[in-house]
């Protein structure tokens, strides 16, 4: 396994991909960022900043745009998923594996669920390359808002692996002062908890959209974390994930910043806005607004029981109102409080 990156390549031209291939460039690697159109690759390598979606922000002089898939991945040490969840598979099924670096890493950046399946990003990359490439791969996971980070506001993320080499190899080449970097061997909590804060994030802002108040929306976050943990846990993740970085810091970050798109999703539905039109007004993606519904196929599938995720997925089906989701959760029947409580199968 190489001790140093030399070559890395992203993969997704999302505000967070982007921001990835900075903080690779800054640290003085080769950087290539995937395009899909040599028309794209020429706008983002005249400009040396991505207009569309980090605007604001050049780019380092060795992270360039290459609409050439299959040439910057064959020499790539480094290659990072950053693309949004719904068009997961079919990017990593463009990879060809034949040709790439028998020690090249992986790093999946991307928090959310196959929408049909219910399955993480690691999954379908294990389908997708027969499990031959398990061991070279790794998550990346935190509260972790990009345009903060490309601004060299300090933040903290985790790198989680079932082979502690990799996480570490990956941890030295990301870490700098100021972006800590952590490692984990729970790939599964720290995917999931990631991924599943988004749903938390939108009911945060449903709370925030009609003004409800920071009681109620206190109350929210620890009933929904608690909801979220029972999955991941039973899912065969570590409980302890779910109050680290990739969860429980994660949720604190999106369900208070303005900057969160998930949090911002919920408050416009709280308003009352048609969802179709909350989404085109953000021009980027929500990965909560996939993932409630994954989640739910996940649930199903472990049979745990998701009443916050039910109601989330109702009112972005516009099948029922924030109001009325908060009134229903709130007439449940009272119980002790148990929040890691694992269903009984």
């Amino acid at each position: 396994m190489n001790s140093q990156i030399r070559l890395a390549t992203i993969i997704g031209t999302t505000s967070w991909g982007t921001t990835l291939g900075i903080l690779l460039a800054n640290q003085g690697i080769e950087t290539k960022l995937i395009v899909r159109s040599k028309k794209e690759e020429t706008l983002l390598n005249s400009s040396k900043e991505n207009l569309a979606r980090l605007a604001g922000h050049s780019f380092p002089i060795n992270l360039t745009a290459s609409a050439d898939m299959k040439d910057s991945l064959k020499d790539a040490d480094l290659i990072v998923i950053a693309c949004p969840s719904h068009s997961y598979r079919a990017n990593i099924q463009k990879i060809d594996y034949s040709s790439i670096k028998q020690t090249a890493v992986f790093v999946s950046a991307t928090k959310g669920l196959e929408k049909e399946t219910g399955k993480r990003m690691s999954q379908l990359f294990s389908e997708e390359f027969n499990g031959k490439l398990d061991e070279r791969f790794s998550v990346l996971s935190g509260p972790n808002l990009a345009r903060e980070i490309a601004e060299g506001k300090p933040a903290s993320t985790v790198i989680a692996s079932t082979k502690i080499e990799v996480a570490e190899l990956v941890q030295t080449t990301f870490n700098s002062s100021n972006f800590r970097v952590y490692t984990n061997a729970d790939l599964v909590g720290v995917e999931l908890g990631g991924t599943l804060k988004n749903i938390v994030a939108i009911g945060a802002g449903l709370i925030d959209g009609i003004g409800l108040g920071n009681n109620a929306k206190s109350a929210f976050i620890s009933r929904a974390i608690a909801e979220i943990s029972r999955l991941g846990i039973t899912a065969g993740a570590e409980l302890i994930t779910f109050a680290g970085l990739a969860c429980l810091g994660d949720v604190l970050t999106t369900c208070y910043s303005q900057l969160s798109r998930n949090r911002f999703v919920g408050e416009e539905l709280g308003k009352g806005k048609e969802i179709d039109d909350i989404l085109e007004s953000l021009g980027q993606v929500a990965e909560g607004v996939y993932t409630t519904h994954a989640a739910l196929v996940l649930a199903k599938e472990l049979k745990v029981e998701m009443p916050i995720t039910e109601q989330t997925a109702l009112v972005l089906a516009g099948k029922t109102n924030a109001r009325e989701a908060i009134e229903i959760l709130m007439s449940r029947v009272p119980k002790p409080e148990d929040p890691f409580r694992i269903p009984k199968q």
